[in-house]
């Protein structure tokens, strides 16, 4: 059920608003004395259990249109393959999350042979586990991590650099605890560059680029945040680490949406693939596919909907209204 963005304009709006920054100092993660670890795990593994059980309900719904249905059957032959082979690394199973695999090290160490990452001073990368050590490159090859909470429900982005954090503790910095508790909470007023993306993938298309998510579309929500602070532009490069299992010859590059977000480079555990993608890469927030309903679920979202509308004056389009499928609860261990 992935989220669907289509741009007001591709032009960025102006993000200085010093009444705008403290309203969203509210959406910040703790990162004081005060912040509780075990307390912000338990509500991201809630969240995670939740989000998979929505997914898995959703990409076996009958109403599936054509336009989401092919995306689904491509995910979950790549799931079924992955547990099937062996290739498929905890957390398990993998289906309805970026998939953890076997070498999945390798893949970022073959990422950090690039020359791109070389010379990059700040990198995104997603919080998923196969890109765990591309995070801890990133941190102890001194650059700025930047990083988003997980599904964007419990903050916005942290950035991270070795020196703050404490003496033995880059690896836990590397995990979603580590960085709300090590990092520093940004909002949509901070001025940042980021040099590289680094994206998790199900599968990707290593002749076009197309890559497919897990489905939710946090990727894209990301991106499009990101270009409307500035921080990205066209020619920053998206780059992806996968299995070599992952590579999908012939996902129909023409069925994406103008969201989808296409990688330039992949690295595998055993190569690098420069994709030299000619499907365009998104351009901004796409509103008028974004649902009431996924709107609410997402605070930073909807603070900068507001923004928008009260500096422009002017209303911003919504999606249609759509159930939501049931979420479980948290099973018991």
């Amino acid at each position: 059920m992935a989220l669907l963005f289509r741009s007001i304009s591709p032009s960025p709006l102006s993000l200085r608003s010093s009444s705008s920054s403290s309203r969203l100092s509210s959406l910040r993660p703790l990162n004081s004395s005060s912040f509780d670890p075990v307390k912000f795990e338990a509500e991201r593994l809630r969240l995670d259990e939740q989000a998979r059980s929505s997914m898995a309900s959703a990409s076996e719904a009958d109403s599936l249109s054509e336009d989401k249905q092919w995306k689904w059957r491509i995910r979950k032959r790549v799931w079924d393959m992955m547990e099937k082979e062996g290739i498929a690394r905890n957390p398990r199973p993998v289906h309805h999350r970026i998939p953890n695999f076997d070498g999945a090290a390798s893949a970022a160490e073959t990422l950090a042979q690039l020359e791109v990452f070389q010379k990059s001073s700040c990198v995104k990368v997603n919080p998923d586990s196969p890109q765990k050590q591309v995070r801890f490159l990133t941190l102890t090859g001194g650059k700025k991590l930047l990083t988003p909470q997980p599904r964007l429900r419990t903050g916005f982005f942290s950035v991270l650099e070795a020196p703050a954090v404490p003496a033995g503790a880059i690896l836990e910095a590397c995990t979603s605890v580590g960085a709300a508790k090590y990092g520093k909470p940004i909002n949509l007023d901070e001025k940042i560059k980021v040099d590289l993306i680094v994206i998790g993938s199900v599968a990707v298309d290593p002749v076009t680029g197309a890559r497919l998510g897990k489905g939710e579309g946090f990727a894209e929500l990301e991106y499009g945040m990101l270009r409307y602070m500035g921080s990205i532009d066209d020619s920053t490069m998206v780059v992806t680490t996968v299995h070599d299992r992952q590579l999908v010859d012939g996902i129909p590059a023409e069925k994406l949406l103008i969201h989808d977000v296409p990688v330039d480079i992949i690295c595998t555990p055993t190569r690098i693939i420069f994709t030299n993608t000619k499907i365009p890469k998104p351009q901004g927030i796409y509103w008028e596919k974004l649902s009431p309903e996924k709107l609410g679920q997402i605070r930073i979202l909807r603070e900068l909907k507001r923004r928008i509308e009260r500096e422009t004056g002017t209303k911003l389009p919504c999606g249609p209204s759509e159930k939501l499928p049931p979420t479980a609860q948290r099973r018991k261990r």
